[in-house]
């Protein structure tokens, strides 16, 4: 993906139509040209109001043996060759309109699906590619299923794959681009082994398989129409789905993926520990942002009165936001419950109405480690205003060290939050704070921060 810098759609629609590899029904599929930051999105025709769905890891529904993404009742299952296809071509944007609810699988692999991006032709757009550079490794270790990525200036996969008896183990890598994916990856057939078609065909699934559109490994024999595609075609199409599932981080990634038997659930979860990598230093930048000023000088009340914050006092929540310029969903305080010389102790109930839980993380939420800092510095804020000179005035983050997070707060859980302001001297003050849940330390952090006028 090196080199592309503005992002990409294809230049016309084109059509292919086939068998749904689990319906078994004939299913009619167009890819279509689409606007910038539009990214993968599939459109289900056949349904009332043609729902549309993003191909964001979020939508994940269900990863057994294929990927599913779903939104209000629309599904469609197996999109990750598709997806392959656009991420392997460098496509940023594109409608996939479908009449059912899986698109057509072809042969097994993207062949088709190459044919039809060749014929539509690539475009490039106006607005900026912004690939995501994995900043620190990510691990993940689930049943058999090993993966790792590294930070890298290109995207490049290295598998290991094998069955559970050990058979067929192969290895490949390779640095991704349009021209390697061409060749090296998306010919790729699915492969199956036969002891797992009776438990398939039990189930309802693989209605349209066939030797058709899968290789079929039977004790030590390859069943195909056709001889092997590449001598290790097995980890080349494991490869081919790391790819598409990988896409829906939804930004082209620079980084190395070393995978030992890799699954669809283990990729998607990578997926959802990079999206949630991608966000962090976006949570970072907003907290260490000066807050915005207070609507309509929303501190001069409290100015013009005495100031609020002294010893014993204790604060609800309309008070805290006279003193507090932060709002939602920045307002890290609900209450403060005590105050003494230069101690504080501030409350956050942490409801699972909380914004940042939608995604972090869907299925686990947990409140970002950045956000109980955040919480920290308001708290400090706070006191520092118990001087009636700094009324009225914000308090910027500097630096934050010796910084712990212990147990993850998760929602339910009631956040104590103890500040002692270790230094105040002219405008920079310091303090340390903890942050408990029902006792047990879950952060810390000593904070520096500035006074400026509002």
């Amino acid at each position: 993906m090196h080199g592309v810098l503005q992002q990409q759609t294809i230049n016309r629609p084109a059509s292919y139509s086939g068998i749904g590899l689990h319906s078994g029904n004939r299913v009619n599929m167009t890819f279509l040209p689409a606007a910038p930051d539009t990214g993968i999105r599939f459109r289900r025709v056949d349904l009332e109001g043609k729902p549309e769905i993003e191909a964001r890891v979020e939508n994940v529904i269900e990863t057994n043996r294929s990927t599913t993404l779903g939104k209000g009742n629309a599904k469609i299952h197996t999109v990750e060759h598709v997806l392959a296809t656009f991420a392997g071509f460098g496509i940023d944007n594109a409608i996939v309109e479908l009449d059912a609810n899986e698109p057509p699988i072809a042969d097994g692999s993207a062949r088709e699906y190459c044919k039809m991006i060749d014929a539509a032709g690539i475009v490039p757009q106006p607005e900026k590619r912004e690939p995501y550079t994995v900043s620190e490794p990510i691990e993940l270790q689930m049943g058999e299923t090993e993966m790792v990525i590294f930070p890298d200036d290109v995207f490049k996969l290295t598998c290991t794959s094998a069955d559970k008896q050990g058979r067929f183990t192969q290895f490949f890598s390779l640095e991704i681009s349009p021209k390697t994916w061409e060749r090296d990856l998306a010919h790729a057939r699915t492969f199956c082994f036969y002891e797992e078609i009776e438990f398939l065909i039990k189930n309802g699934l693989i209605k349209g398989g066939s030797l058709e559109n899968a290789v079929v490994v039977r004790d030590d024999a390859v069943l195909t129409t056709e001889p092997l595609r590449y001598p290790n075609e097995f980890v080349r199409h494991k490869m081919l789905d790391i790819l598409g599932d990988l896409s829906l981080i939804g930004r082209p990634l620079c980084g190395h993926i070393i995978a030992v038997k890799p699954s669809h659930s283990g990729n998607c979860e990578l997926a959802r520990l990079i999206s949630a990598q991608m966000r962090k230093p976006l949570t970072a930048v907003q907290t260490f942002a000066p807050p915005p000023p207070p609507k309509n000088g929303g501190s001069s009340e409290a100015a013009g009165g005495e100031a609020p914050v002294k010893d014993g006092a204790t604060l609800d929540t309309m008070q805290v936001m006279k003193v507090l310029p932060h709002r939602y969903p920045f307002l890290m305080v609900d209450k403060v419950i005590k105050v003494e010389g230069n101690k504080i102790t501030g409350v956050k109930n942490v409801s699972v109405n909380e914004p940042f839980f939608q995604g972090h993380f869907p299925n686990h939420p947990i409140m970002p480690g950045v956000l109980q800092l955040e919480a920290i510095a308001q708290v400090a804020g706070i006191l520092t205003l118990k001087q009636a000179e700094n009324l009225g005035k914000l308090a910027y983050f500097i630096s934050a060290e010796n910084v712990k997070w212990r147990k993850p707060v998760r929602p339910g859980d009631t956040l104590i939050i103890d500040v002692e302001l270790t230094k105040v001297r002219g405008k920079i003050g310091k303090a340390r704070g903890v942050c408990t849940v029902n006792g047990e330390p879950v952060s810390e952090a000593e904070v520096t921060f500035m006074l400026v006028d509002s």
